[in-house]
């Protein structure tokens, strides 16, 4: 702005003139422009299978990490909970580098060193200068090659985990999700939690982490990705130099498969009458990431929409829901979700209410899944459709979170599709088709159903079940 008045100053006039006409071109660019302007993601495929992924934007700071097909999703009953063990080791020092070592570095570099586990990917990254790269990506290969995983520091961290854990347990949005997962998904890989139960935490020793990473840390699992002020170039001769010894084949260990997990509608209710709240989640068996069902139920998602008290609102949101929950107190806050894996996933909404609501809550909810189902109108999905598209691109804000689009599409998809082909794919969906859709995956189906909490007047599970259908006429 103080450019602006100095320029405005020397020639007021045609400069200033000159000044608007550009403000105005810039505020009447569509989406579709912004979108051809957003740099390429190259990709080149090493030697030895490893992915390169980057997406050069010029700036003086970038994100480079390493994303690994490997989650809790991939272990068993037995090692629930290795792959977030073997990342908490992951920063304890290599046999190149002390755990202080590592950690002067990185802090001598001004950089950020991190990592976490999901159930189907590990990732460990780093943000840092753009001329740093070198040194980042030589500490992020050293910790994947040669963790030195210490026998002290096994035990050190085993407590760590289990302190962890009981954080957890305070979080309840977290326990919802996980017995979300316990249920939906029983007796299968994705029921499962990511930290593993308290049991096998104790007992996790070092060769059960040296297994996993035999069986798991191979280069064809693995994406290199890169966002910010990178050099697509000198990243793939980074990781050939780094990276290109990492071996893909499999010696004393089983080839890791992805068994198909059944999804299964059910309810678990754990009562507790001395919790304010009830906490609670409804489901229902959603798509995979390469589904083409996958965007329309975005759409139908963002319809639905998310809600809190300490936002306001009333009659003024767009969801219905949230009008209803503000002007009815239904609850205290809802959020949709549209969680997906590589097969499956699921699509419900995750809430907090009081426990006289929660059956009022659960009447509205399920009123408008079965209005999407049946009678969507033509601007509720235009405006959820432009909602998921400025979304779409406000969660790529900064070179975090690009890098990690990239290394998850990389996983997911094999490449990253374009945001102009995401925009196309978008704009392609019908009322018709968000029908469609929505009927194929929520009507009539049975959902799983969570609630924590004083859950004596939670509807029952007949009850939910009878309200996933309507009669049509």
């Amino acid at each position: 702005m103080a450019i602006l008045r100095l320029i405005s100053k020397l020639n007021a006039g045609p400069v200033l003139k000159a000044v608007t006409r550009s403000r105005a071109t810039l505020a009447n660019a569509d989406l579709h422009q912004v979108l051809v302007n957003v740099p390429e993601t190259r990709v080149t495929e090493i030697g030895n299978g490893v992915r390169v992924a980057t997406e050069n934007s010029g700036l003086p700071t970038c994100t480079v990490g390493i994303w690994i097909d490997a989650g809790s999703r991939y272990e068993n009953q037995q090692n629930n909970g290795v792959a977030h063990f073997l990342e908490h080791m992951a920063f304890k020092g290599t046999t190149n580098r002390s755990q202080m070592d590592l950690e002067l570095e990185v802090e001598n570099m001004g950089a950020h060193l991190n990592a976490y586990t999901s159930r189907e990917q590990t990732v460990y990254y780093a943000k840092c200068l753009s001329k740093d790269l070198p040194r980042a990506v030589d500490i992020l290969a050293d910790i994947i090659k040669n963790s030195k995983l210490g026998e002290a520091e096994i035990e050190r961290e085993r407590s760590v985990i289990l302190r962890e854990m009981q954080e957890i347990e305070n979080n309840l949005q977290e326990v919802v999700f996980d017995h979300l997962h316990a249920i939906a998904y029983q007796q299968t890989p994705l029921g499962m939690t990511i930290l593993g139960p308290t049991e096998n935490i104790k007992r996790i020793q070092r060769q059960d982490l040296v297994n996993y990473i035999k069986q798991h840390y191979k280069g064809a699992r693995m994406v290199l990705a890169g966002a910010g002020g990178i050099n697509h170039d000198e990243l793939v001769k980074l990781a050939e130099k780094h990276l290109g010894d990492i071996r893909n084949e499999y010696e004393g260990v089983e080839i890791p498969l992805l068994s198909p997990c059944r999804f299964t509608g059910s309810e678990v209710k754990v009562r507790d009458d001395d919790m304010p709240f009830v906490y609670g989640a409804i489901a229902v068996e959603g798509a995979g990431w390469d589904n083409p069902d996958n965007l329309p139920l975005m759409v139908a998602n963002t319809i639905v929409g998310s809600w809190d008290r300490s936002q306001g609102g009333a009659n003024n949101v767009a969801s219905y829901l949230g009008q209803a929950s503000a002007t009815d107190n239904l609850c205290h806050s809802f959020q949709s979700f549209n969680t997906c894996y590589k097969d499956t996933g699921l699509w419900g909404i995750y809430f907090v209410a009081d426990h006289m609501k929660a059956e009022d809550f659960v009447n509205h909810l399920q009123w408008l899944w079965m209005k999407i189902c049946t009678q969507v109108t033509k601007s509720e999905v235009d405006r959820a459709k432009n909602l998921l598209k400025t979304n779409m691109l406000l969660q790529l804000d900064g070179t975090t979170p690009i890098c990690e689009d990239i290394g998850r599409q990389m996983l997911c998809y094999g490449r990253r599709i374009p945001l102009t082909e995401m925009e196309h794919r978008i704009d392609s969906i019908t009322v018709d088709t968000v029908k469609e859709v929505c009927s194929k995956y929520i009507y009539d189906r049975c959902p799983a159903v969570v609630a924590v909490g004083p859950t004596e007047a939670f509807p029952d599970y007949s009850w939910i079940r009878a309200g996933m259908y309507r009669l049509k006429i």
